[in-house]
């Protein structure tokens, strides 16, 4: 297959459901010799900030000079963005070259689209030798295909309530689920809360004698009013004066759970010095995830612009914030950073969701902030439409709603109705950001 057969061969897969279980994975694995035994792992499960970790630690050890890998989902426009090794996505040749490879080893079986593309990321890395390659859990971790490994160092960032149909609607199932990547003897940093997935997490880790290190209570983080920041270590090893993260006072402790989880690699010889941690950081970059930039409306360029300074800014700007927050949590943390972040008069915000969602936990905390609602629908299929969003406001908050139903649509309208001094803030489903981001910025792989 070339590219363009591979990327519709895979697409396809998605009419195959989401189908959680193992045997597909290992069955698919038996045939191509086991690509997974010659490589070096870092497992990353967790509701939110599994992303932020994992491309947090791909710049941290590639500023080091390591070959890393790095395979997340999903992706904002391109598949090709799943897979990386050190800031070089995957080619469209290797692309075509092991999804054929793929497709003449699985002969008349069936696998999920999310086995496809972790059978890709496995097979690439192996033949790419790298030093170490960072999975990010697709769906839970007990049952996820990429639970096929055994890493260095498996990593929950948090649980909170999300895919209920398939985790399970208590906390403490959703907490099981993740809790299933915990390999026995194998090191654990996580941000769990002290509720029932600290239970969880602590008994599973005790069960399998895996080494749990806790946020806030075996590292810390202390920030200072400049937004620099010191970490003291799992080691009581303390570095100090950080560069602040990426937007977003959640990424103080994802930033500090990937330097975690580098104290814990120091025993299998990587190892980052304090000069290069303070280079590193600076670059870190998570597309789609408060992702802020200004927009020029006569020219289409975007640019970086201050987002606590109004002043200075042409008439034609527009100022646009991508954030893919699509559970309560995600959404409780927009909240916040909204409030204590970012400078504007008026909020207009773009929104849209997935039918199979709980739309009300996200949607309504953050309407009444808005000034302005443009309920749109990036994808037909499993995207709620507008009318049941605007149906889900109460009445006085349905006066400030209009609905677009194409994306591009909704963007011309957010800025008939922006002032340099208003925020139009993208949220509520990573399709739309991928969908809105792809006609503002472009694609993220050439």
């Amino acid at each position: 297959m070339d590219y363009e057969e591979a990327w519709l061969y895979l697409d396809n897969l998605q009419f195959f459901k989401i189908k959680l279980g193992l045997d597909s994975m290992q069955a698919f694995l038996d045939g191509v010799d086991h690509p997974q035994r010659n490589l070096k792992f870092l497992h990353v499960a967790g509701t939110n900030g599994k992303g932020s970790v994992s491309v947090t630690l791909l710049t941290l050890l590639s500023e080091a000079g390591y070959k890393v890998g790095l395979y997340t989902s999903p992706h904002l426009s391109s598949v090709r963005e799943r897979f990386r090794i050190n800031d070089r996505f995957i080619s469209k040749t290797d692309f075509a070259r092991y999804s054929t490879h793929i497709r003449n080893s699985l002969g008349e079986r069936q696998i999920t689209y999310f086995e496809f593309t972790t059978a890709l990321a496995l097979l690439w890395f192996a033949a790419e030798s790298v030093d170490i390659a960072i999975l990010e859990v697709g769906l839970g971790g007990r049952l996820d295909a990429t639970n096929v490994i055994t890493p260095f160092v498996s990593v929950i960032t948090n649980v909170s309530m999300d895919h209920e149909a398939h985790l399970g609607n208590t906390l403490t199932q959703v907490a099981s689920e993740k809790a299933g990547i915990i390999k026995s003897g194998v090191p654990v940093v996580s941000g769990v809360a002290y509720d029932e997935s600290f239970d969880v997490v602590s008994e599973i880790c005790l069960e399998r004698g895996a080494p749990l290190y806790l946020l806030g209570r075996d590292f810390h983080v202390k920030r200072h009013d400049d937004r620099s920041w010191d970490y003291e270590g799992v080691s009581g090893k303390k570095r100090q004066s950080l560069p602040p993260p990426m937007k977003g006072s959640y990424q103080y402790d994802n930033t500090a759970m990937a330097l975690a989880v580098l104290d814990c690699l120091e025993g299998c010889d990587f190892r980052i010095e304090d000069d290069t941690l303070h280079k590193a950081l600076p670059k870190v970059r998570w597309p789609g995830r408060l992702e802020y930039f200004c927009r020029n409306g006569s020219t289409g360029e975007s640019f970086h612009c201050p987002a606590d300074d109004l002043s200075g800014q042409e008439h034609s700007t527009f100022r646009y914030l991508l954030d893919g927050a699509h559970n309560p949590a995600g959404i409780a943390s927009l909240i916040a950073s909204l409030e204590n972040d970012f400078t504007y008069k008026r909020l207009i915000c773009i929104w849209a969701s997935m039918s199979d969602k709980d739309i009300r936990k996200t949607l309504l905390p953050l309407a009444p902030l808005c000034h302005s609602i443009i309920f749109t629908r990036p994808e037909e299929e499993r995207s709620a439409t507008t009318q049941v969003l605007y149906d889900l406001l109460p009445d006085e908050l349905q006066q400030r709603a209009i609905c677009c139903n194409r994306v591009k649509d909704a963007l011309v309208q957010a800025e008939k109705e922006a002032e340099v001094d208003d925020l139009i803030c993208i949220a509520g489903s990573l399709y739309l950001v991928g969908a809105a981001r792809m006609i503002l910025l472009g694609e993220i792989v050439e």
